[in-house]
């Protein structure tokens, strides 16, 4: 099952269900008017928007409409909760070098996570605006999951039976800002804008077995500007999404409608290339000598997507534009 957010004069836009060709959708607001209502209510929902879903397959559903993605906001057009971890290793040695920091002694027993805004997402093609060149715009491609009522103190195993739905997502970063709010000890905050999502959450089944062990073994296709710029395998996470689940919840009960993130997709493969553009600077360095790459300036576009075996598009399209913040 496919479910979207068309924008609306609600903050939670519109729930829609989309078709698995991505090309119409139907809206569901007798049975749920937002997703993050759905999702709180998913025990009864879900059936229903299922039951909506292969109606609009079977092409049995009158009040159909053609899908523009421009018209949809990110799924959760605002959350809760937001928690993006750093589950693939080599992405945390590649920026950790970047800015002269050491890697944690726990590198690889205890996931990399922090908190981040998500009272305004940006919609899967609005602008990403930036205030000045020196923040170091970055984009970061991620896949992420999002959950039902988790308890605190879930086992990594009882949390992946707690995901509902499937996301991909660009993590923006201002990398220009990052290392020295990381000096004051105490975390990403200016660092950190709003992210944007695909405009598709998807259950597991549309993954058409690519999820297993709680992750997505699929490639993560970024493109910057109108080149190609990385299809790291997401599959190569070293935490799995039940692991990071059960990190977030040690100490608290998770509200339905979280978003968990897997951080940046990175494989230590160079032919595959990067997910960020501080990874491909940080190479640069390595094996060039210095950085050659500029962090993003207005104007430069990022695509981010993510196809299935058959080659359709799983979560449609992130599609963004760097413009001038006014």
């Amino acid at each position: 099952m496919k479910l979207a957010s068309l924008k609306s004069t609600s903050l939670d836009g519109e729930l829609v269900v989309v078709s698995r060709d991505n090309k119409t959708a139907v809206k569901v607001n007798t049975i749920a008017k937002s997703l993050r209502g759905a999702l709180e209510s998913w025990a009864l929902c879900q059936p229903k928007l299922q039951d909506e879903y292969e109606k609009l397959n079977a092409g049995k559903s009158p009040e159909a409409f053609s899908v523009d993605e421009t018209k949809f906001h990110s799924p959760l057009p605002r959350a809760f909760q937001w928690v993006d971890g750093s589950a693939f290793i080599h992405h945390v040695k590649l920026v950790r070098m970047a800015r002269n920091a050491p890697l944690p002694e726990t590198l690889e027993t205890v996931p990399l996570m922090y908190q981040g805004g998500s009272d305004c997402f940006l919609a899967p093609n609005e602008d990403i605006p930036q205030r000045g060149f020196s923040h170091g715009t970055d984009f970061e491609g991620e896949v992420g999951v999002i959950v039902g009522d988790v308890p605190m103190g879930a086992t990594p195993e009882e949390a992946l039976k707690c995901i509902q739905l499937f996301v991909i997502i660009n993590d923006v970063s201002l990398r220009g800002l990052i290392p020295a709010e990381l000096k004051q000890g105490f975390g990403f905050l200016q660092g950190k804008p709003s992210s944007a999502f695909a405009p598709f959450a998807v259950t597991a089944d549309e993954l058409k077995g690519a999820w297993s062990e709680g992750r997505i073994h699929l490639p993560l296709l970024v493109e910057y500007n109108g080149k190609f710029f990385g299809k790291a395998d997401a599959g190569q996470m070293h935490f799995h999404f039940g692991d990071l689940i059960s990190h977030v919840a040690k100490t608290r009960n998770l509200s339905a409608g979280t978003i968990v993130g897997s951080g940046t997709v990175s494989n230590e493969d160079m032919a595959v290339g990067s997910s960020c553009l501080a990874e491909q600077r940080m190479l640069e360095k390595i094996h060039q000598g210095e950085f050659k790459t500029p962090f993003m300036k207005v104007g430069d576009t990022i695509k981010v997507q993510m196809l299935d075996k058959e080659g359709s598009d799983i979560f449609g399209t992130i599609n963004q534009k760097v413009v001038q913040a006014e």
